[in-house]
């Protein structure tokens, strides 16, 4: 007999945040989503609201087409944030962080990140996921220079984020 969970009450889930800016969303960031989602009982993708970078899209959008193109995951939470992470791991009642790896020039800052996360809370936990070969190479950074100019970006992105990036950069065939 499972207990009844209440809305808030996260004890006995396994409860995993992957946070970033997805400036906006690839097909990378959502390859570490679909899987996280697999080993996780509840992952919430969390936007970084960092007031110090100018990003493309704002947090409302980039949270709404994650939302949009998570939809089908169940597990799955969107949300925000823009304090520390460790301080919005607490108010959510978190301890594993997803982190994505895409080279080994990833994995020194994010050791670092890493490290500093544990030195501040001792209970947080960060798993790293290697990225599918396919999207080692992909950055947000690097779809919003090929959209820029109007390159091609459909299989770099879901199509919903194509689109806005269509609108961002006035049209063009993307």
């Amino acid at each position: 007999m499972n207990p009844i969970i209440e809305v808030g009450d996260q004890s006995g889930l396994r409860v995993a945040v992957y946070p970033g800016s997805f400036d906006p969303v690839t097909n990378g960031h959502l390859d570490i989503i679909h899987r996280a989602a697999k080993v996780f009982d509840k992952l919430i993708v969390a936007v970084l609201n960092n007031t110090s970078k100018n990003p493309l899209f704002s947090v409302e959008e980039r949270t709404e087409l994650l939302w949009r193109v998570t939809r089908d995951l169940p597990n799955v939470e969107i949300d925000s944030f823009r304090d520390l992470l460790i301080n919005y791991m607490k108010q959510k009642n978190a301890h594993l962080i997803v982190r994505g790896l895409r080279a080994v020039s990833d994995f020194e800052y994010e050791l670092q990140l890493a490290s500093t996360n544990r030195k501040l809370c001792e209970d947080i936990e960060t798993f790293f996921m290697t990225s599918t070969p396919k999207y080692s190479y992909l950055s947000s950074s690097i779809v919003k220079e090929i959209a820029r100019f109007h390159g091609p970006v459909a299989d770099l992105v879901p199509p919903e984020v194509e689109q806005a990036l269509r609108g961002k950069y006035g049209g063009g065939s993307l």
